[in-house]
């Protein structure tokens, strides 16, 4: 939250009266001044000197159940590697959006980036777009899909068709694309991702989201028309009627297939105006990452998209390779957040314990900042996201011990880093870079 100054303390320090300069912005209206954090952190960023790594282990988080013996998978899995890696770090939980919130990939990895998710909110579609290497145009409108399977009656029975393959994906994408290539006067662009999930783009005149989620968001319930989140929206309703005439053409089209004979779209809006990484934090900085989404994440900011690694251990010695390019890496590993979603206890502790095993390459060129979190939590109990404060390990040569013996959630409740919005996770990592001017005299 922006620091509140009373009249009184600006009176106090001679600021009264005045017209204050950046960071400092005076309330319309009101006898507040306000302290813009991001005009400050970027009036005291020096250039950087050191190397930034922030390593994703998605959906992290998890809880301790009776069920699970009343230990997380972190906390079963083994992980020698994370255990030394904590004798000379802090630990702490963060909170991905404000309490109670659950966010979705985007926003918890906005958060992450330093991007305050409740300013800058940005389509899931748009995300996914741009990791799939689409470049979208002013105007597009970009739905993130998904194969699902529906009963006679149209409800939903598998949001994620039983997780079909990606070649099926390919073969059903290449069959909608042939048949439908306009609605309306927009053309339909359609490209596959991964396993069940792939991309719809809208391109014509008078569009824009963002638009409802033609998606129930849970088995049991038939899928919802989209809407535009702005009633009084031209552009959208006509974008909302352009994706119901979709589903109109599509679905007859999928109706014999099974298990992928229906789909669902989400994240349905156009790309926003977002100031770079590289604007904000004078960081020079790649992704290493294997899902497009992640990838359309980091593109969205200006971050260099590293293709090729397929494996936590590939996307290591990629990182090795071109550790002498750029100040700033980001990490995503994706298979903790999928064995959350499945309700696998056992997967997600193996997901762990491989990618602690392979975190020895990465270590072959420790960067001077390492930080290794998620961008929200999974717990197996919920199958799904959830707003519980994910885990995060913090070390530098500035960063302090701990003297915890593990990285678990347990532990990170200990921790000096304490509870923390994500959103400052970065002014944490550039600060541990001795990249802060001091602030006063």
């Amino acid at each position: 939250m922006p620091w509140v100054v009373r009249n009184i303390a600006a009176s106090r320090l001679g600021l009264a009266g005045l017209e204050l300069a950046s960071p400092y912005k005076k309330h319309t209206g009101t006898d507040d001044f306000i302290m813009n954090l991001d005009a400050l952190y970027s009036d005291l960023t020096l250039e950087p000197k050191a190397k930034l790594a922030l390593v994703v282990l998605d959906g992290l988080g998890d809880l301790a159940t009776r069920e699970s013996g009343c230990v997380t998978p972190l906390e079963a899995a083994s992980t020698p590697n994370l255990d030394a890696l904590t004798k000379d770090a802090a630990q702490g939980r963060m909170i991905p959006v404000a309490p109670g919130i659950t966010p979705g990939s985007g926003p918890g990895h906005l958060g992450l980036f330093g991007y305050d998710p409740l300013e800058f909110q940005v389509g899931r579609g748009v995300i996914e777009a741009l990791g799939l290497g689409l470049e979208l145009k002013a105007g597009d409108v970009a739905a993130r899909a998904n194969f699902c399977t529906l009963d006679a009656k149209g409800i939903v029975t598998d949001r994620r068709a039983g997780r079909i393959e990606t070649e099926v994906c390919e073969e059903l994408c290449a069959l909608l694309s042939k048949k439908i290539k306009k609605v309306g006067d927009a053309d339909v662009l359609i490209k596959a991702g991964k396993g069940h999930r792939f991309v719809v783009i809208f391109r014509g005149k008078g569009l824009e989201g963002p638009l409802t989620d033609a998606d129930p968001h849970r088995e049991g319930a038939a899928i919802p028309p989209t809407e535009p989140v702005d009633t009084k929206s031209a552009k959208a309703k006509k974008a909302a009627k352009l994706v119901a005439e979709f589903y109109k053409a599509a679905l007859p089209l999928l109706a014999k297939r099974k298990p992928a004979n229906g789909f669902l779209m989400r994240g349905i809006a156009h790309q926003p105006a977002i100031p770079s990484f590289q604007e904000r934090y004078r960081l020079k900085a790649a992704c290493l990452a294997v899902y497009p989404m992640y990838k359309g994440l980091a593109q969205l900011v200006g971050m260099t998209k590293l293709e090729g690694p397929q494996t936590i251990a590939g996307q290591f010695r990629r990182y090795l390779a071109e550790y002498d390019n750029y100040d700033y890496f980001f990490v995503h590993y994706k298979y903790t957040d999928m064995h959350g979603e499945d309700g696998n206890f056992e997967a997600k502790k193996t997901a762990i314990e491989e990618f602690d095993a392979a975190l020895p390459i990465l270590l072959e060129k420790r960067p001077d900042v390492l930080a290794i979190t998620g961008d929200h939590s999974t717990p197996c109990a919920v199958k799904g996201h959830s707003w519980h404060p994910q885990p995060v390990l913090l070390t530098s040569k500035f960063s302090g011990s701990d003297k915890l013996e593990r990285f678990t959630e347990t532990g990170a409740n200990l921790g000096s880093l304490g509870i923390f919005e994500a959103k400052y996770l970065i002014r944490l990592m550039q600060a541990n870079a001795g990249m802060f001017d001091k602030f006063g005299a």
